[in-house]
């Protein structure tokens, strides 16, 4: 197995903090929609079914090995400004 597939649960919301639940990592793909289906009734997730979102990842693969930088972006409504971390590639 060189695969992962590592299942989230994302909500974005305009006025509050957005929702991302790490639900678990899981051996194929198969597994983790599995999950979906056991999860997707459940309080709050049944309020937002398309929230749940399964990226695959390769094991021993190394990211961000350029470092990164910091990027001051557009203010939210209610801030100076929001800071976030891009890779230094970019």
């Amino acid at each position: 197995m060189d695969t992962v597939y590592d299942l989230w649960f994302v909500r974005e919301y305009e006025h509050r903090e957005d929702t991302e639940l790490h639900i678990g990592i899981y051996a194929s793909e198969a597994d983790a929609l599995n999950v979906v289906e056991t999860l997707k009734d459940k309080p709050g997730f049944r309020d937002y079914p398309e929230g749940f979102q399964i990226n695959s990842a390769k094991l021993g693969l190394t990211g961000w090995q350029e470092g990164c930088v910091t990027n001051i972006g557009p203010p939210p409504k209610d801030a100076a400004g929001e800071a976030f971390d891009v890779p230094a590639w970019l």
